[in-house]
């Protein structure tokens, strides 16, 4: 179970800049450095403007890495159209963009349907409050930090007031940070209230893993010890 209820951390390695020719050994290697889950970048070329991997690559993962949580990120336009194909394939966790959809409501229940846990993100332009009619109905909300589409961008620290304004109303709200989180960001976002943190470069391309999950971990725990009291 990668979730946390809003307790305690959860670090994700955003493998979009590892290794993609030796895949599962760079996932299993994230995960033995102490990653909680695998954070999976799926993006169609429509609704960002690059190309990754899709459910095919999924399945073939699912059997190398049994009993990790895959938390796929839906960077595709009408993300309804992929929910069966990534609960076949043995996705964990299903998480779409507030901006793709025209019925985030029935594209939740078709994600809960088919087995999944369902999670929402948000660009950078878009206002946090679209998220509040949904929060009921969501395991995790996602905020992003950085426009969607390529890694290494740089961290958009304009977009943290969006994560205060949820952990101030929801103590227990799993919120995800995603964009330039890493050693050199991650105060800030722990300071914001983020609780899933979603690292790509930073984390996958750093020398020692294991020590940068342990380093992020310990500030985003203490921080959510003094947002709790």
């Amino acid at each position: 179970m990668a979730l946390s209820n809003g307790c305690s951390c959860r670090l994700a390695p955003s493998i979009l800049n590892a290794d993609l020719s030796n895949l599962a050994a760079e996932c299993q290697r994230l995960m033995d450095a102490g990653s909680d889950y695998l954070h999976l970048d799926v993006m169609d070329g429509h609704f960002v403007p690059n190309l990754t991997f899709g459910h095919p690559v999924v399945k073939c993962l699912r059997p190398k890495l049994p009993g990790v949580f895959f938390e796929m990120h839906m960077m595709v336009a009408d993300p309804e159209k992929w929910i069966e194909s990534m609960a076949d394939a043995g996705a964990n966790m299903y998480t779409f963009h507030y901006e793709a959809t025209k019925d985030p409501v029935e594209c939740i229940r078709k994600i809960r349907e088919s087995g999944m846990k369902a999670g929402m993100s948000v660009n950078p332009p878009t206002d946090v409050e679209v998220l509040l009619p949904y929060i009921d109905l969501l395991d995790c909300v996602l905020v992003m930090t950085v426009n969607p589409g390529f890694g290494g961008q740089k961290f958009m620290s304009e977009c943290l007031p969006k994560i205060e304004y949820l952990r101030k109303r929801f103590k227990h709200l799993d919120i995800g940070v995603d964009g330039g989180v890493g050693p050199k960001t991650i105060q800030e976002c722990a300071d914001a209230g983020a609780n899933l943190i979603v690292s790509g470069s930073a984390l996958v391309q750093h020398e020692n893993p294991a020590v940068c999950i342990a380093d992020m971990r310990n500030i985003v725990n203490t921080a959510l010890e003094l947002i709790r009291q």
